[in-house]
């Protein structure tokens, strides 16, 4: 065992996760869970990694908890840990994982928003107006692809009747079908698309790439203007999945197109979708 400073493990554990190709975001929010988790060690006097035991983590997040931490949260925290661990044993710093001995707390997952064809629709009206976000409603409404996938999308990827999904945050690259709508949204946005020599698929006015952060923005405002309630980027993707259950389309194919690595994170949603159509062999995808 090699012995080292919390915080010094903290500045190589970050590097560690840019060299695995973690994303951005992700070496963000691991990166403030264990800032968070070595400030609080600090106040107890712990200052190397070995001198950190089970019950200290606990009364971390114990301290969460009773900060308003809901048990989802704190959940993660748990998992930005083990992580945090792994690359410490990883790299002989320490040669027991506390973390392993801590429960993760029980909560229940929420059921997805899945917007109504009323509350789609006045979200496409909402954007009419505007081809760049008009373009990427569509796209992830009548795809399913994940808001980082859309991000990262390249002009090159955007084919006759489908989309080349590259590989992303460890999602494997697949090529999910384009209908008549998004083609035609898709279409109009090019149109209008600055001229610039930036391949990104979506770019802001100034020929940059439109990022992750400000496409979720720009979305949620559509969502305010569309007047509709308590949903988020995501809601889109789980809007797709329902609306392709309720239609006959097997788990199977959907899972394949939304690139899910599990058939079980697929069929989580036919608990929230009644009125389920009869599974055929070859139903196709259908628009929204």
């Amino acid at each position: 065992m090699k012995p080292v400073k919390l915080r010094d493990a903290h500045e190589e554990f970050k590097k560690y996760l840019k060299s695995n190709n973690r994303s951005n975001s992700t070496v963000i929010a691991y990166g403030k869970d264990i800032d968070q988790l070595i400030s609080f060690l600090e106040e107890l006097q712990r200052n190397q990694v070995h001198e950190v035991t089970k019950e200290d983590i606990e009364a971390f997040l114990a301290k969460m908890s009773n900060e308003g931490y809901t048990p989802k949260s704190i959940s993660r925290k748990i998992n930005s840990t083990r992580t945090f661990y792994r690359f410490l044993k990883i790299n002989e710093y320490v040669t027991d994982d506390p973390s392993l001995l801590v429960a993760h707390p029980k909560y229940q997952l929420a059921p997805p928003r899945i917007l109504t064809p009323t509350e789609y629709r006045a979200l496409r009206d909402a954007a009419r107006n505007d081809p760049r976000m008009y373009a990427i409603i569509e796209l992830l409404l009548q795809t399913g692809i994940r808001i980082g996938e859309l991000a990262n999308l390249r002009i090159s990827d955007v084919k006759k009747d489908s989309l080349h999904i590259a590989s992303f945050e460890k999602h494997e690259e697949r090529v999910v079908p384009l209908n008549k709508r998004a083609q035609e949204a898709l279409s109009n946005y090019m149109k209008v698309r600055p001229n610039v020599s930036e391949d990104h698929l979506f770019v802001t006015k100034s020929g940059k790439p439109f990022l992750i952060r400000n496409i979720r923005t720009a979305v949620e405002r559509y969502f305010r203007l569309a007047e509709i309630k308590g949903a988020k980027v995501n809601d889109l993707r789980h809007t797709f999945v329902a609306h392709h259950l309720k239609h006959g389309v097997s788990l199977v194919v959907l899972s394949k197109v939304l690139g899910h690595k599990r058939l079980s994170t697929t069929e989580r949603y036919l608990q929230y979708v009644g009125d389920i159509g009869k599974t055929k062999e070859g139903t196709p995808l259908t628009e929204l």
